[in-house]
Protein backbone atom coordinates (compact mmCIF):
# COMPACT_ATOMS: atom_id res chain seq x y z
CA UNK A 1 0.00 0.00 0.00
CA UNK A 2 2.80 2.65 0.72
CA UNK A 3 4.44 1.78 -2.55
CA UNK A 4 1.43 2.37 -4.34
CA UNK A 5 0.77 5.62 -2.89
CA UNK A 6 4.71 6.40 -3.35
CA UNK A 7 4.09 5.63 -6.82
CA UNK A 8 1.28 7.72 -7.27
CA UNK A 9 3.33 11.12 -5.77
CA UNK A 10 6.00 10.80 -7.35
CA UNK A 11 5.01 11.70 -10.86
CA UNK A 12 3.60 14.86 -9.19
CA UNK A 13 7.10 15.91 -6.68
CA UNK A 14 8.63 18.80 -8.12
CA UNK A 15 12.12 16.92 -8.60
CA UNK A 16 10.70 14.31 -10.73
CA UNK A 17 8.94 16.78 -12.71
CA UNK A 18 11.98 19.17 -13.01
CA UNK A 19 13.80 16.16 -13.81
CA UNK A 20 11.56 15.29 -17.04
CA UNK A 21 12.00 19.09 -18.22
CA UNK A 22 15.37 19.22 -18.02
CA UNK A 23 15.73 15.74 -19.31
CA UNK A 24 13.22 17.01 -22.34
CA UNK A 25 14.99 20.02 -22.66
CA UNK A 26 18.69 18.34 -22.64
CA UNK A 27 17.24 15.23 -25.74
CA UNK A 28 15.80 18.84 -27.90
CA UNK A 29 18.05 21.38 -27.94
CA UNK A 30 21.03 21.84 -30.17
CA UNK A 31 23.35 22.00 -27.02
CA UNK A 32 21.90 18.31 -25.62
CA UNK A 33 25.49 17.08 -24.85
CA UNK A 34 25.62 20.44 -22.28
CA UNK A 35 22.11 18.93 -21.00
CA UNK A 36 23.30 15.85 -20.38
CA UNK A 37 26.86 17.02 -18.63
CA UNK A 38 24.15 18.63 -16.39
CA UNK A 39 22.19 16.15 -15.37
CA UNK A 40 25.69 13.65 -14.55
CA UNK A 41 26.37 16.20 -12.51
CA UNK A 42 22.82 16.53 -10.90
CA UNK A 43 23.03 13.22 -9.35
CA UNK A 44 27.19 13.15 -8.80
CA UNK A 45 26.74 11.85 -5.12
CA UNK A 46 28.76 13.60 -2.69
CA UNK A 47 29.74 16.78 -2.09
CA UNK A 48 32.14 18.66 -4.07
CA UNK A 49 33.92 21.86 -2.33
CA UNK A 50 34.88 24.37 -4.73
CA UNK A 51 38.76 25.12 -5.32
CA UNK A 52 40.84 27.42 -2.46
CA UNK A 53 42.10 29.14 -4.80
CA UNK A 54 39.61 31.83 -6.91
CA UNK A 55 39.22 31.32 -10.79
CA UNK A 56 40.88 33.80 -12.57
CA UNK A 57 38.26 34.15 -14.61
CA UNK A 58 37.60 36.89 -17.39
CA UNK A 59 35.09 39.46 -16.62
CA UNK A 60 32.80 38.51 -19.94
CA UNK A 61 32.66 35.45 -18.22
CA UNK A 62 29.34 36.81 -16.19
CA UNK A 63 27.94 38.23 -19.37
CA UNK A 64 25.46 34.47 -19.51
CA UNK A 65 24.33 35.85 -15.68
CA UNK A 66 23.60 39.14 -17.17
CA UNK A 67 21.93 37.69 -19.85
CA UNK A 68 19.52 35.60 -17.97
CA UNK A 69 18.93 38.01 -15.13
CA UNK A 70 17.80 40.57 -18.47
CA UNK A 71 15.43 37.74 -19.63
CA UNK A 72 13.86 36.89 -16.37
CA UNK A 73 13.48 40.72 -16.32
CA UNK A 74 11.95 41.32 -20.04
CA UNK A 75 10.40 38.45 -21.50
CA UNK A 76 7.40 38.25 -19.47
CA UNK A 77 6.82 41.48 -20.95
CA UNK A 78 7.68 41.55 -24.66
CA UNK A 79 6.83 37.65 -24.94
CA UNK A 80 4.26 36.61 -21.95
CA UNK A 81 2.68 33.55 -24.14
CA UNK A 82 6.57 32.42 -24.61
CA UNK A 83 7.14 32.46 -21.26
CA UNK A 84 4.04 31.08 -19.65
CA UNK A 85 5.19 27.84 -19.97
CA UNK A 86 8.13 26.35 -17.79
CA UNK A 87 9.28 23.94 -20.31
CA UNK A 88 10.17 27.26 -22.28
CA UNK A 89 11.68 29.16 -19.05
CA UNK A 90 14.25 25.91 -18.48
CA UNK A 91 14.90 26.09 -22.13
CA UNK A 92 16.31 29.55 -21.90
CA UNK A 93 17.69 28.80 -18.26
CA UNK A 94 19.67 25.89 -20.06
CA UNK A 95 20.82 28.07 -23.04
CA UNK A 96 21.95 30.73 -20.72
CA UNK A 97 23.99 27.71 -18.55
CA UNK A 98 25.34 25.71 -21.14
CA UNK A 99 28.50 28.37 -22.16
CA UNK A 100 28.99 28.44 -18.42
CA UNK A 101 28.81 24.54 -18.00
CA UNK A 102 31.42 24.63 -21.14
CA UNK A 103 33.64 27.62 -20.13
CA UNK A 104 34.31 25.64 -16.50
CA UNK A 105 35.03 22.55 -18.11
CA UNK A 106 37.83 23.39 -20.14
CA UNK A 107 38.68 25.68 -18.18
CA UNK A 108 41.71 23.68 -17.09
CA UNK A 109 43.03 23.41 -20.42
CA UNK A 110 42.99 27.42 -20.80
CA UNK A 111 43.97 29.04 -17.23
CA UNK A 112 45.76 25.79 -15.50
CA UNK A 113 42.67 25.60 -12.98
CA UNK A 114 40.50 22.97 -12.77
CA UNK A 115 37.26 24.54 -13.04
CA UNK A 116 34.85 22.06 -12.19
CA UNK A 117 34.76 22.27 -8.61
CA UNK A 118 33.15 25.50 -8.42
CA UNK A 119 30.88 24.21 -11.21
CA UNK A 120 29.89 20.93 -9.23
CA UNK A 121 29.93 23.07 -5.82
CA UNK A 122 27.07 25.31 -7.33
CA UNK A 123 25.28 22.35 -8.34
CA UNK A 124 25.37 20.79 -5.18
CA UNK A 125 23.95 24.26 -3.11
CA UNK A 126 21.45 24.44 -5.80
CA UNK A 127 20.58 20.68 -4.81
CA UNK A 128 20.67 21.80 -1.28
CA UNK A 129 18.44 25.45 -1.71
CA UNK A 130 15.72 23.62 -4.23
CA UNK A 131 15.36 20.74 -2.05
CA UNK A 132 14.70 22.90 1.50
CA UNK A 133 12.92 24.82 -0.49
CA UNK A 134 10.33 22.15 -2.20
CA UNK A 135 9.92 20.07 0.97
CA UNK A 136 8.80 23.07 2.66
CA UNK A 137 6.66 24.57 0.56
CA UNK A 138 5.08 20.62 0.08
CA UNK A 139 4.68 20.79 4.07
CA UNK A 140 3.41 23.93 4.45
CA UNK A 141 0.51 23.35 1.56
CA UNK A 142 -1.08 21.27 3.76
CA UNK A 143 -2.23 23.76 6.64
CA UNK A 144 -4.94 25.28 6.02
CA UNK A 145 -6.27 28.45 7.65
CA UNK A 146 -9.98 28.29 7.56
CA UNK A 147 -12.68 30.99 8.60
CA UNK A 148 -13.05 34.63 7.39
CA UNK A 149 -10.94 37.12 8.66
CA UNK A 150 -11.40 40.97 7.91
CA UNK A 151 -9.12 42.29 5.09
CA UNK A 152 -8.14 45.38 6.99
CA UNK A 153 -4.75 47.25 7.40
CA UNK A 154 -4.24 46.49 11.05
CA UNK A 155 -5.50 42.53 10.16
CA UNK A 156 -2.58 42.38 7.62
CA UNK A 157 -0.13 44.43 9.15
CA UNK A 158 -0.76 41.92 12.38
CA UNK A 159 0.28 39.17 9.87
CA UNK A 160 3.04 40.76 8.47
CA UNK A 161 4.76 41.35 11.95
CA UNK A 162 3.61 37.95 13.31
CA UNK A 163 5.76 36.55 9.88
CA UNK A 164 8.76 38.65 10.52
CA UNK A 165 8.90 37.25 14.24
CA UNK A 166 8.09 33.74 12.76
CA UNK A 167 11.12 33.78 9.76
CA UNK A 168 13.76 33.53 13.09
CA UNK A 169 12.04 30.15 14.40
CA UNK A 170 10.86 28.79 11.23
CA UNK A 171 13.61 30.72 8.35
CA UNK A 172 12.62 32.99 6.12
CA UNK A 173 11.52 30.25 3.58
CA UNK A 174 9.46 28.52 6.23
CA UNK A 175 7.62 31.88 7.30
CA UNK A 176 6.75 32.56 3.63
CA UNK A 177 5.60 29.28 2.38
CA UNK A 178 3.01 28.84 5.96
CA UNK A 179 1.98 32.77 5.79
CA UNK A 180 1.43 33.41 2.17
CA UNK A 181 -1.65 31.93 0.85
CA UNK A 182 -3.41 32.73 4.06
CA UNK A 183 -2.34 36.29 3.86
CA UNK A 184 -3.60 36.41 0.05
CA UNK A 185 -6.47 34.33 0.76
CA UNK A 186 -7.91 37.00 3.25
CA UNK A 187 -7.33 39.92 0.78
CA UNK A 188 -8.33 38.06 -2.98
CA UNK A 189 -11.91 39.97 -3.18
CA UNK A 190 -9.78 43.23 -2.74
CA UNK A 191 -9.63 45.08 -6.45
CA UNK A 192 -6.13 47.45 -5.02
CA UNK A 193 -3.97 44.67 -3.80
CA UNK A 194 -1.11 44.14 -5.92
CA UNK A 195 0.91 45.82 -3.45
CA UNK A 196 0.76 43.14 -0.94
CA UNK A 197 3.04 40.40 -2.08
CA UNK A 198 5.56 43.22 -2.09
CA UNK A 199 5.49 44.10 1.48
CA UNK A 200 5.08 40.52 2.03
CA UNK A 201 8.70 39.77 0.48
CA UNK A 202 10.24 42.99 2.32
CA UNK A 203 9.01 41.88 5.76
CA UNK A 204 8.40 38.02 6.03
CA UNK A 205 11.14 36.92 3.12
CA UNK A 206 13.63 39.06 3.97
CA UNK A 207 13.83 41.61 7.02
CA UNK A 208 12.38 39.25 9.59
CA UNK A 209 15.11 36.75 9.72
CA UNK A 210 18.01 38.74 11.25
CA UNK A 211 17.83 37.69 14.34
CA UNK A 212 18.67 33.80 14.74
CA UNK A 213 20.39 31.83 12.25
CA UNK A 214 17.47 30.08 11.24
CA UNK A 215 16.70 32.72 9.60
CA UNK A 216 18.07 33.45 6.83
CA UNK A 217 20.98 31.43 5.02
CA UNK A 218 23.98 33.62 5.30
CA UNK A 219 23.57 33.65 9.04
CA UNK A 220 23.19 29.99 9.18
CA UNK A 221 26.63 29.55 7.37
CA UNK A 222 28.20 31.99 9.63
CA UNK A 223 26.63 29.77 12.50
CA UNK A 224 28.36 26.22 11.00
CA UNK A 225 31.63 28.79 10.80
CA UNK A 226 31.66 29.39 14.35
CA UNK A 227 29.69 32.32 14.92
CA UNK A 228 27.89 32.09 18.58
CA UNK A 229 23.75 31.06 17.56
CA UNK A 230 22.83 34.10 19.67
CA UNK A 231 25.01 36.40 18.47
CA UNK A 232 22.66 38.07 15.94
CA UNK A 233 20.18 38.43 18.58
CA UNK A 234 22.01 41.61 19.78
CA UNK A 235 20.82 43.13 16.10
CA UNK A 236 17.43 43.47 17.09
CA UNK A 237 17.75 47.19 16.96
CA UNK A 238 18.76 47.35 13.51
CA UNK A 239 15.86 44.79 13.02
CA UNK A 240 13.25 46.83 14.71
CA UNK A 241 14.11 49.58 12.53
CA UNK A 242 13.92 48.49 9.57
CA UNK A 243 10.60 46.40 10.02
CA UNK A 244 8.95 49.01 12.32
CA UNK A 245 9.44 51.12 9.26
CA UNK A 246 8.32 48.49 6.75
CA UNK A 247 5.29 47.66 8.55
CA UNK A 248 4.21 51.37 9.24
CA UNK A 249 4.62 52.30 5.54
CA UNK A 250 2.15 49.35 4.55
CA UNK A 251 -0.13 50.28 7.41
CA UNK A 252 -0.65 53.82 5.18
CA UNK A 253 -0.29 52.48 1.75
CA UNK A 254 -2.50 49.76 2.73
CA UNK A 255 -5.08 51.90 4.84
CA UNK A 256 -5.15 54.20 1.43
CA UNK A 257 -5.72 50.88 -0.82
CA UNK A 258 -8.47 49.63 1.65
CA UNK A 259 -10.90 53.01 1.60
CA UNK A 260 -10.56 53.07 -2.07
CA UNK A 261 -12.53 49.53 -2.25
CA UNK A 262 -15.45 49.58 -3.85
CA UNK A 263 -18.66 48.21 -1.78
CA UNK A 264 -18.82 45.65 -3.99
CA UNK A 265 -20.27 42.01 -2.20
CA UNK A 266 -17.64 39.22 -1.88
CA UNK A 267 -17.98 36.28 -3.89
CA UNK A 268 -18.18 33.05 -1.58
CA UNK A 269 -15.32 31.30 -4.64
CA UNK A 270 -12.93 33.64 -3.59
CA UNK A 271 -13.36 34.98 -0.07
CA UNK A 272 -12.10 32.73 2.77
CA UNK A 273 -14.69 30.08 4.38
CA UNK A 274 -16.85 32.28 6.64
CA UNK A 275 -17.08 31.41 10.89
CA UNK A 276 -14.70 30.78 12.76
CA UNK A 277 -10.95 30.33 13.02
CA UNK A 278 -9.75 26.83 12.62
CA UNK A 279 -6.57 25.61 11.72
CA UNK A 280 -6.53 22.30 9.53
CA UNK A 281 -3.55 20.26 8.72
CA UNK A 282 -2.02 20.69 12.15
CA UNK A 283 0.03 17.24 11.65
CA UNK A 284 1.90 18.96 8.87
CA UNK A 285 3.85 20.83 11.86
CA UNK A 286 5.68 17.52 12.91
CA UNK A 287 6.99 17.30 9.59
CA UNK A 288 8.27 21.34 9.54
CA UNK A 289 10.10 20.30 12.49
CA UNK A 290 11.34 17.69 11.45
CA UNK A 291 12.51 19.80 8.47
CA UNK A 292 13.97 22.60 10.78
CA UNK A 293 15.60 19.38 12.65
CA UNK A 294 17.70 18.40 9.63
CA UNK A 295 18.90 21.47 8.68
CA UNK A 296 20.46 22.57 12.55
CA UNK A 297 21.89 18.66 12.68
CA UNK A 298 24.07 19.30 9.55
CA UNK A 299 25.77 21.83 12.29
CA UNK A 300 28.59 19.55 14.20
CA UNK A 301 28.49 21.68 17.04
CA UNK A 302 24.91 22.03 17.66
CA UNK A 303 24.65 17.95 16.81
CA UNK A 304 27.39 17.35 19.44
CA UNK A 305 25.02 20.10 21.97
CA UNK A 306 22.04 17.89 21.40
CA UNK A 307 23.76 14.35 21.68
CA UNK A 308 25.33 15.90 25.40
CA UNK A 309 22.11 16.30 26.46
CA UNK A 310 20.72 13.00 25.30
CA UNK A 311 23.45 10.91 26.97
CA UNK A 312 22.13 12.06 30.52
CA UNK A 313 19.17 9.73 29.82
CA UNK A 314 20.77 6.87 27.36
CA UNK A 315 23.42 6.35 24.54
CA UNK A 316 23.14 8.26 21.91
CA UNK A 317 25.36 8.29 18.75
CA UNK A 318 26.52 11.40 16.97
CA UNK A 319 23.97 13.50 15.48
CA UNK A 320 25.20 15.34 12.68
CA UNK A 321 24.23 15.16 9.11
CA UNK A 322 26.47 14.74 6.21
CA UNK A 323 25.37 14.88 3.19
CA UNK A 324 22.52 13.55 1.83
CA UNK A 325 21.11 12.79 5.01
CA UNK A 326 19.65 16.02 5.23
CA UNK A 327 17.90 15.90 1.72
CA UNK A 328 16.65 12.68 2.87
CA UNK A 329 14.84 13.69 5.85
CA UNK A 330 13.56 16.56 3.83
CA UNK A 331 12.66 14.73 1.31
CA UNK A 332 10.56 12.28 3.71
CA UNK A 333 9.25 14.72 5.57
CA UNK A 334 7.62 16.01 2.36
CA UNK A 335 6.40 12.81 1.20
CA UNK A 336 5.01 11.99 4.52
CA UNK A 337 2.98 15.65 4.20
CA UNK A 338 1.58 14.03 0.85
CA UNK A 339 0.71 10.56 2.41
CA UNK A 340 -0.81 11.72 5.54
CA UNK A 341 -2.54 15.20 4.87
CA UNK A 342 -6.25 15.08 3.19
CA UNK A 343 -6.33 16.16 -0.51
CA UNK A 344 -9.09 18.65 -0.01
CA UNK A 345 -6.80 20.80 2.53
CA UNK A 346 -4.15 21.11 -0.54
CA UNK A 347 -7.06 22.25 -2.58
CA UNK A 348 -8.54 24.68 -0.22
CA UNK A 349 -5.05 26.08 -0.15
CA UNK A 350 -5.42 26.16 -4.38
CA UNK A 351 -2.18 24.41 -4.30
CA UNK A 352 -0.32 22.92 -7.37
CA UNK A 353 3.22 22.36 -8.48
CA UNK A 354 3.62 25.09 -10.61
CA UNK A 355 5.10 27.81 -8.99
CA UNK A 356 8.05 25.41 -7.11
CA UNK A 357 8.56 23.99 -10.76
CA UNK A 358 9.29 27.71 -11.77
CA UNK A 359 12.01 28.52 -9.55
CA UNK A 360 13.57 25.44 -10.01
CA UNK A 361 14.03 25.78 -13.67
CA UNK A 362 15.09 29.18 -13.25
CA UNK A 363 16.99 29.13 -10.11
CA UNK A 364 19.02 26.30 -11.82
CA UNK A 365 20.16 28.88 -14.07
CA UNK A 366 21.20 31.34 -11.52
CA UNK A 367 23.54 29.40 -9.53
CA UNK A 368 25.62 28.17 -12.88
CA UNK A 369 25.96 31.29 -14.30
CA UNK A 370 26.79 33.31 -11.27
CA UNK A 371 30.01 31.07 -10.86
CA UNK A 372 32.10 33.55 -12.50
CA UNK A 373 30.97 36.60 -10.92
CA UNK A 374 31.62 34.63 -7.32
CA UNK A 375 34.64 34.12 -8.34
CA UNK A 376 35.26 37.27 -9.77
CA UNK A 377 34.34 38.64 -5.89
CA UNK A 378 36.32 35.80 -4.72
CA UNK A 379 39.64 36.90 -6.69
CA UNK A 380 39.29 40.72 -6.82
CA UNK A 381 37.08 41.32 -3.32
CA UNK A 382 40.11 42.77 -1.30
CA UNK A 383 41.06 45.11 -3.95
CA UNK A 384 37.74 47.23 -3.25
CA UNK A 385 39.33 48.94 -0.31
CA UNK A 386 36.39 48.72 2.13
CA UNK A 387 37.22 49.39 5.70
CA UNK A 388 34.31 50.85 7.06
CA UNK A 389 30.93 49.09 8.52
CA UNK A 390 28.99 51.17 6.02
CA UNK A 391 30.96 49.89 3.94
CA UNK A 392 30.22 46.38 4.80
CA UNK A 393 26.82 47.26 4.35
CA UNK A 394 26.12 48.07 1.39
CA UNK A 395 28.85 46.32 -0.60
CA UNK A 396 27.36 43.09 0.90
CA UNK A 397 23.56 44.40 0.38
CA UNK A 398 24.50 45.53 -3.19
CA UNK A 399 25.76 42.21 -4.48
CA UNK A 400 23.26 39.92 -2.37
CA UNK A 401 20.59 41.44 -4.19
CA UNK A 402 21.88 40.14 -7.50
CA UNK A 403 23.91 36.95 -6.05
CA UNK A 404 23.30 34.26 -3.84
CA UNK A 405 23.23 35.84 -0.51
CA UNK A 406 24.84 33.43 1.46
CA UNK A 407 28.45 33.10 -0.44
CA UNK A 408 28.17 37.33 -0.24
CA UNK A 409 28.00 37.02 3.65
CA UNK A 410 31.47 34.71 3.48
CA UNK A 411 33.42 36.29 1.32
CA UNK A 412 32.85 39.40 2.51
CA UNK A 413 33.07 38.28 5.86
CA UNK A 414 36.32 36.24 4.89
CA UNK A 415 37.55 39.66 3.89
CA UNK A 416 37.06 41.16 6.77
CA UNK A 417 38.57 38.52 9.25
CA UNK A 418 41.67 38.51 7.02
CA UNK A 419 44.18 35.94 8.31
CA UNK A 420 42.31 34.69 11.50
CA UNK A 421 39.36 32.49 12.09
CA UNK A 422 35.56 33.49 10.80
CA UNK A 423 34.40 33.43 14.28
CA UNK A 424 37.01 35.92 15.67
CA UNK A 425 34.62 38.58 13.73
CA UNK A 426 32.42 38.42 16.91
CA UNK A 427 34.66 40.01 19.37
CA UNK A 428 37.18 41.27 16.46
CA UNK A 429 35.09 43.25 14.77
CA UNK A 430 31.82 42.87 15.57
CA UNK A 431 30.66 46.44 13.91
CA UNK A 432 31.42 45.18 10.74
CA UNK A 433 30.14 41.72 11.11
CA UNK A 434 26.87 43.42 12.27
CA UNK A 435 26.73 45.36 8.81
CA UNK A 436 27.98 41.86 6.64
CA UNK A 437 24.86 40.14 8.14
CA UNK A 438 22.40 43.22 8.04
CA UNK A 439 23.26 43.81 4.44
CA UNK A 440 23.06 40.28 3.43
CA UNK A 441 19.47 39.74 5.18
CA UNK A 442 17.83 42.93 4.14
CA UNK A 443 18.93 44.07 0.77
CA UNK A 444 17.82 40.29 -0.41
CA UNK A 445 14.88 42.09 -0.44
CA UNK A 446 15.86 44.82 -3.40
CA UNK A 447 15.06 41.96 -6.14
CA UNK A 448 13.22 39.00 -6.48
CA UNK A 449 15.90 37.11 -7.08
CA UNK A 450 17.85 38.43 -4.29
CA UNK A 451 16.55 35.59 -1.97
CA UNK A 452 14.64 32.11 -2.41
CA UNK A 453 11.57 32.81 -0.81
CA UNK A 454 10.77 36.20 -3.04
CA UNK A 455 10.05 34.32 -6.25
CA UNK A 456 8.52 31.51 -4.71
CA UNK A 457 5.87 34.55 -3.49
CA UNK A 458 5.52 35.97 -6.73
CA UNK A 459 4.52 32.70 -8.38
CA UNK A 460 2.20 31.57 -5.26
CA UNK A 461 0.80 35.47 -5.80
CA UNK A 462 0.73 34.59 -9.97
CA UNK A 463 -0.92 31.27 -9.77
CA UNK A 464 -3.66 32.55 -7.11
CA UNK A 465 -4.96 35.75 -9.49
CA UNK A 466 -2.71 38.41 -7.84
CA UNK A 467 -1.13 40.44 -10.66
CA UNK A 468 2.70 41.24 -9.17
CA UNK A 469 4.82 43.71 -10.64
CA UNK A 470 7.63 42.75 -13.19
CA UNK A 471 10.58 42.58 -12.37
CA UNK A 472 11.68 46.08 -12.96
CA UNK A 473 8.49 46.72 -11.66
CA UNK A 474 8.85 45.45 -8.31
CA UNK A 475 12.62 47.25 -8.09
CA UNK A 476 10.83 50.74 -8.16
CA UNK A 477 9.26 49.36 -5.18
CA UNK A 478 12.56 48.99 -3.70
CA UNK A 479 14.41 51.61 -4.37
CA UNK A 480 11.76 54.09 -3.47
CA UNK A 481 10.20 52.00 -0.09
CA UNK A 482 13.65 50.30 1.07
CA UNK A 483 16.75 52.11 -0.18
CA UNK A 484 15.51 55.04 1.98
CA UNK A 485 15.16 52.90 5.05
CA UNK A 486 18.48 51.36 4.67
CA UNK A 487 19.96 55.14 4.68
CA UNK A 488 18.29 54.95 7.92
CA UNK A 489 19.59 51.79 8.98
CA UNK A 490 23.27 53.23 7.74
CA UNK A 491 23.17 56.40 9.73
CA UNK A 492 21.87 54.94 12.65
CA UNK A 493 24.16 52.34 13.46
CA UNK A 494 26.74 51.62 10.93
CA UNK A 495 27.80 55.84 10.06
CA UNK A 496 31.40 56.89 11.48
CA UNK A 497 30.70 58.58 14.51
Amino acid sequence: MLRSAIARCAPTVPCARVGLVFARCALTVPCARVGLVLAGLLVWPGACWAADDPLDVHVWSVAPFVGLLLSIAILPLVAGHFWHSNFRKALVSLLFAAPVVAYLYYFKEWQGQDGMPALTHALDEYLDFIVLLASLYTVAGGIVLQGYVAPTPMANTFLLAAGAVLANLVGTTGASMLLIRPFLRINAHRIYNRHLPVFFIFSVSNLGGLLTPLGDPPLFLGFLRGIDFFWTIQLWPQWAVANGCVLGLFLVWDGIAYFREPNVPSSPATIVESGPLRLRGKRNFIFLAGILAAVLLTSQAFAQEVQQFLMQFFQCPDLTLLRPWPAVVMIAMALSSLLFTPGHYRAENQFNWGAILEVAVLFIGIFITMVPALELLRGHGEKLGITAPWQYFWYTGALSSFLDNAPTYLTFGTIAAGDQPFFSLMTAKPHILAAISCGAVFMGANTYIGNGPNFMVKSIADSMGYRTPSFFGYMAYSIILLLPIFGLVTWLFFWPR
